[in-house]
């Protein structure tokens, strides 16, 4: 190593040359503490002075950069803004379903999927897209005849978040399918399909939340708050769930600037 990076990386204890039997062996491991000694000098004369790193782009994720924003929801439409019973109804009832999530996590875990269920991998965020919501909704396509209604085929309307199913996501699995539905959920209207599997995953989030779940979730609470603004016919059962989302998130995980003032 030159003389520059030797000052730039100065040495923590004074080493001087070691006197080594003439048969010393670099290959083979030190016997004593000048052998290990000349051993790690000869080693670090091998490294080269810069280093680059080999990183496969495909691997990193898409977002690096967490925002977490801090602007609340919009108010609900006038004569629709939840009372306070009702919120704290909810989340003793969302409490309850996360308990008895937890208490039988490893016994739906160890039951077997129907074959028709292959879920997407963790990273493949338009199969998990299509299997959430099913291609109808996916593709935009207009509801099933009475003639298809016949048969579920679970891949037009998607599958249902099922305890067998749920149980087998980890952490990230389930943040990144939350952040896959919100990204969705941010350019297309609100569906069954889409807020069956929301309640699901919110259910199954770990506290404490981690700084990317806590940016998705108060992100989804916004949206609700738009949408629920946008309702044009304002669809009480429509409506009743996008107050149940934001209520979820803003008084069970404690994201309390964003809740709906009781009516």
């Amino acid at each position: 190593m030159d003389s520059g990076v030797e000052e730039l990386m100065p040495r923590l204890l004074p080493v001087g040359d070691c006197d080594l039997a003439e048969d010393f062996d670099p290959t083979v491991p030190p016997r004593t503490p000048q052998e290990y000694l000349k051993r790690v000098q000869i080693e670090a004369a091998r490294c080269p002075d810069v280093v680059v790193a080999q990183i496969d782009p495909r691997k990193l994720k898409k977002k690096q950069t967490v925002n977490i924003s801090i602007y609340g929801c919009q108010p609900a439409p006038e004569g629709y803004s939840p009372s306070l019973k009702w919120q704290q109804q909810q989340v003793a009832n969302f409490s309850a379903v996360r308990q008895s999530l937890n208490k039988h996590k490893n016994h739906w875990r160890s039951q077997h999927l129907d074959s028709n269920v292959t879920m997407p991998k963790p990273e493949d965020e338009e199969g998990w897209k299509k299997f959430c919501l099913g291609e109808r909704v996916y593709s935009e396509i207009a509801a099933l005849s009475d003639n298809e209604n016949l048969g579920i085929d679970y891949m037009k309307v998607g599958f249902p978040p099922l305890l067998s199913i749920v149980s087998r996501m980890n952490q990230a699995t389930v943040t990144s399918v939350l952040e896959y539905l919100i990204s969705w959920f941010g350019e297309k209207k609100f569906t069954p399909e889409l807020g069956r599997w929301l309640y699901a995953l919110l259910a199954c989030l770990e506290k404490p939340l981690l700084p990317e779940a806590h940016s998705l979730i108060r992100q989804l609470a916004r949206r609700c708050s738009e949408v629920r603004v946008l309702e044009e016919s304002k669809n009480e059962e429509q409506i009743s769930a996008l107050n149940l989302i934001i209520c979820l998130v803003s008084r069970y995980f404690d994201q309390r600037d964003l809740a709906d003032e009781p009516s």
